[in-house]
């Protein structure tokens, strides 16, 4: 008999990882089969199969479940990792593949991203949280990264990523930044001058939560790790900007986490001065806002957007981050009321609703300067959730109220998640989200998105930019669909990186989790839908081979500005 490269005691340390998985029905049906009780004496092919199936019974159970009824709404955790360790990667499986969506939705286009050499979809993988870089140099040219999921029967997730050279019509997944690592909470962000980063946690789910920062200086073609390993800190939901001012802290990085971290010290900030290599030591962040971001006003200050429980929200501010022989402080917390707070579970099963995004502009222009702050919040006494905004037009010292974006009438059944914006560079504000308006069943979703050029006091009629979708079909085996989205804006319009459950699987009888992109722009707007009153069926988006929409015009790249000297730490 051949001798099986598997050890038995490797097997019941991986049937007990995934045995921790299960819903207790799951595990009580396990445990009177005879595959339980086998285990240890299963050759390597059978060890295989039984794993598969194990994990395949599971993926359908929770899949039945979710659809059955949405999750508890809940607020969003705090003081607990949300990128956990527990399934090993799944076994090597067969790789199948079919045509790439392509979505058409009036004049709206979602092309997809997560694809395989030769253009096509994957079958049986899952692609989700996306975030985007655009290359301000040449908009031809971006990048996106997502949690990487090579087989639904695992929620082992690896750092996928994909580039486009033609503004978003044809994408190329290489693969991810390293093969069989555990990797989440992608984030990636891009300098003026066409360099492009990628910030990728790390972990083992109990002894260390790290990131590593990547580079590219190839439009995100290829990428080099340019901290040592684990060595840019940080941890869980981490976020990261960068310094394009032409101050003493050009080109310098920041960071936050949610106080998961690579040093177990709460919610922490910290700074590398020297392109991405060495990170220096974390400091505490005044109030702990978690699950945000972070920005640089054109003077150089740094501003740090996020949640601090309950309703209630910070800003806060460093003005000395950009002296790099300094340690940095934060002369400036100011608490900010967005009409409600943070959730998760409901529509996003495990995940949260959605994240805190602040933004700054620095268009030169009157609103220069204006703090921005955006988020996806369950108002009091509901749910649901409403995509609610806030500015600032004094340094962050005080905000307006809050305003909700979404523009259909209350209605404590309908969802508007994972709202998200970005400053284009002459003071345009784009925002995009997941809703439910016209769902009769309050959960299909379409991605929405909306403008306003006036600082936020108005913003133009919703409009519906991609087809409806289920975002409870295609699960990998953790009930959620990420938990945030991203878009980039320009003159024009904005770049979306989403993720969405166009494609259809046979083999599982239901739909995937795929990335992708769309390019959205004033222009596209109608009145407002009015909610479906009768169910519906989903429509789903037809796949083709070849792109039916023309492209938008290619931007003249401009010339690349000269990198300014960076001061000496």
């Amino acid at each position: 008999m051949r001798r099986s490269s598997i050890s038995a005691t490797m097997k019941k340390e991986r049937f007990a990882l995934v045995y921790r998985t299960l819903s207790p029905d799951c595990r009580i049906a396990l445990a009177d089969s005879k595959i339980c009780a086998d285990r240890a004496r299963l050759g390597v092919r059978r060890y295989y199969a039984a794993f598969l199936l194990l994990s395949t019974i599971c993926y359908q159970l929770s899949a039945i479940s979710a659809l059955a009824q949405l999750a508890p709404t809940r607020q969003a955790p705090r003081n607990e990792p949300l990128e956990k360790y527990d399934n090993p990667p799944a076994p090597p499986r067969k790789i199948e593949t079919s045509p790439r969506m392509i979505s058409q939705f009036g004049v709206f286009t979602s092309y997809q991203a997560n694809v395989d050499a030769t253009g096509q979809n994957i079958v049986g993988d899952a692609a989700n949280e996306c975030s985007i870089s655009v290359d301000p140099t040449d908009g031809n040219k971006m990048a996106i990264g997502w949690r990487q999921f090579d087989n639904v029967t695992s929620n082992f997730r690896q750092a996928g990523w994909g580039y486009t050279t033609d503004g978003g019509i044809t994408w190329t997944f290489p693969g991810v930044l390293q093969d069989n690592v555990f990797r989440s909470d992608p984030v990636t962000s891009s300098d003026e001058i066409g360099q492009f980063f990628y910030l990728s946690l790390r972990s083992d789910g109990f002894s260390f939560f790290c990131d590593d920062l990547w580079g590219s200086t190839n439009g995100g073609q290829t990428w080099t790790m340019l901290s040592p390993k684990q060595g840019a800190g940080g941890g869980d939901k981490q976020w990261l900007t960068i310094d394009k001012t032409g101050g003493s802290g050009h080109g310098f990085q920041y960071q936050t986490d949610d106080g998961i971290n690579c040093n177990g010290g709460g919610v922490q900030f910290q700074r590398c001065t020297d392109g991405g290599v060495t990170w220096q030591a974390p400091i505490s962040i005044p109030n702990s806002p978690i699950y945000g971001t972070l920005d640089v006003d054109t003077n150089g200050n740094l501003f740090v957007g996020g949640w601090s429980g309950g309703t209630t929200f910070q800003c806060v501010r460093s003005s000395n981050a950009q002296i790099g022989g300094q340690t940095p402080t934060f002369d400036q917390v100011t608490p900010v009321n967005m009409g409600g707070g943070l959730g998760s579970g409901g529509i996003n099963g495990v995940g949260l609703t959605g994240q805190c995004f602040l933004a700054i502009d620095r268009s030169g222009g009157p609103t220069n300067n204006n703090i921005y702050m955006l988020a996806s919040v369950v108002p009091p006494g509901r749910s649901t959730t409403d995509v609610m905004f806030v500015r600032s037009t004094n340094g962050g010292l005080t905000f307006s109220a809050p305003h909700k974006v979404n523009d259909d009438p209350v209605n404590p059944s309908k969802w508007h998640w994972f709202g998200t914006f970005s400053v284009a560079p002459n003071g345009r504000l784009d925002a995009v989200w997941y809703d439910t308006r016209n769902a009769a069943n309050n959960t299909d979703s379409q991605l929405f998105y909306s403008f306003s050029t006036d600082a936020g006091v108005t913003w133009a009629p919703n409009v519906a930019v991609s087809n409806p979708f289920n975002p409870f079909q295609g699960y990998p085996n953790q009930n959620k669909i990420g938990d945030y989205i991203t878009i980039v804006s320009d003159e024009t319009g904005g770049n979306v990186a989403y993720s969405a459950t166009f494609n259809f699987n046979p083999q599982r009888n239901q739909h995937e989790e795929d990335v992708y992109y769309v390019r959205v722009f004033p222009g596209g707007q109608g009145p407002s839908p009015t909610p479906t009153a009768t169910p519906t069926a989903t429509p789903t988006a037809t796949p083709t081979a070849t792109p039916t929409s023309t492209p938008r015009p290619s931007p003249t790249p401009r010339p690349r500005p000269t990198p300014l000297p960076r001061p000496s730490p």
